[in-house]
């Protein structure tokens, strides 16, 4: 069902080459579609005709060489050992025509220290799309892989609008606290991993909303937890397992200062800002978590301009607050 993939020459390693992927027959989902009685759910008989719109074939792209990674080891230190797998992986299939190729990893860590973050900056790196589940409140494997169209209420899974949605075929799809799935004995949260986590079983990925096959097999998946004992070790055995440690004081500055610049390039009224805040500004940001320094230094941004100033002073940050419950997240 699926198209193979077709990659040209590397050119550069700062140019990202692409192909194409059929990630579903739109041959099977039109017969499907006519098939449909009266009493069918509107929501399958739209999802239908949705898939047909937008067609089954998908990018799918990859590094045309092994990429200069310098931006992401500075700006978290602590992913140190990821990336240099990450960079192992590219590698291989840097000078050749095959698919870019990620095992399923797990970031296990405190709350706060950057693993959703680090998601979004690989799926940028790798030019890809990306697709976010939190496990947090799921309570049902359905939230996954779709619940049956018979089924009040019922709609289609995470991974399969990941792929209908997006634009992409190896898209970056993290799956968010996967240690704090909850459910109850019929329904498994984790349950639809156990198929996505392996190559071969994952290019038949089936919905249970829209019963045709996707191919996910080229998706990348990310994990990420608190504790891994809460994780069943088939699902760890599928994972390469990380421990990110909180960084120390030199790289909790440099992550304060690429928050910083991240705050500051991406909005206009950022840019009124000096590129860079002083060392002290930076120093009184790494006594936070990254996940607290964006909230503080959105603040301080704030109290900075109440006080008519473009620039950030000590006193901006000292008085944005004491610390907050954390939260999902980067």
């Amino acid at each position: 069902m699926s198209a193979a993939v077709n990659f040209p020459a590397t050119i550069s390693p700062s140019i990202p080459i692409a192909g194409f992927k059929e990630v579903y027959d739109v041959a099977a989902v039109d017969n499907a579609l006519q098939q449909l009685t009266s009493s069918a759910s509107e929501a399958l008989k739209s999802t239908y005709e949705k898939m047909l719109r937008l067609g089954g074939t998908r990018l799918t792209v990859k590094p045309a060489g092994v990429p200069s990674m310098d931006a992401l080891y500075q700006d978290l230190p602590n992913f140190t050992e990821v990336l240099d797998d990450i960079r192992k992986h590219i590698a291989l299939v840097s000078d050749s025509r095959d698919a870019m190729e990620l095992p399923p990893m797990l970031l296990l860590g405190k709350p706060g220290i950057g693993k959703t973050h680090f998601g979004k900056r690989l799926s940028q790196l790798l030019s890809t799309g990306f697709g976010f589940v939190s496990m947090s409140s799921m309570t049902a494997g359905w939230v996954l892989s779709g619940s049956s169209s018979q089924w009040k209420n019922s709609k289609p899974g995470k991974v399969f609008e990941t792929f209908l949605n997006g634009s992409y075929a190896n898209p970056v799809i993290l799956v968010d606290e996967i240690d704090k799935a909850g459910g109850d004995t019929q329904y498994d949260p984790l349950g639809p991993l156990y198929t996505l986590f392996e190559h071969d079983t994952a290019t038949q990925f089936i919905d249970e909303f829209v019963e045709i096959p996707i191919d996910a097999g080229d998706a990348v998946w990310i994990a990420t937890a608190n504790d891994g004992a809460r994780i069943p070790e088939p699902i760890l055995n599928r994972m390469n397992v990380y421990h990110i440690e909180p960084p120390d004081r030199e790289g909790a500055m440099r992550i304060a200062q690429a928050i910083y610049s991240d705050i500051r390039n991406s909005r206009e009224w950022g840019r009124r800002f000096p590129p860079q805040p002083n060392a002290e500004i930076l120093e009184r940001l790494a006594e936070f978590s990254p996940r607290e320094m964006r909230r503080v230094m959105f603040n301080a941004f704030g109290n900075a301009k109440l006080a008519g100033r473009d620039a950030v002073e000590e006193a901006d940050i000292a008085e944005s607050g004491g610390k907050q419950k954390q939260r999902i997240g980067f």
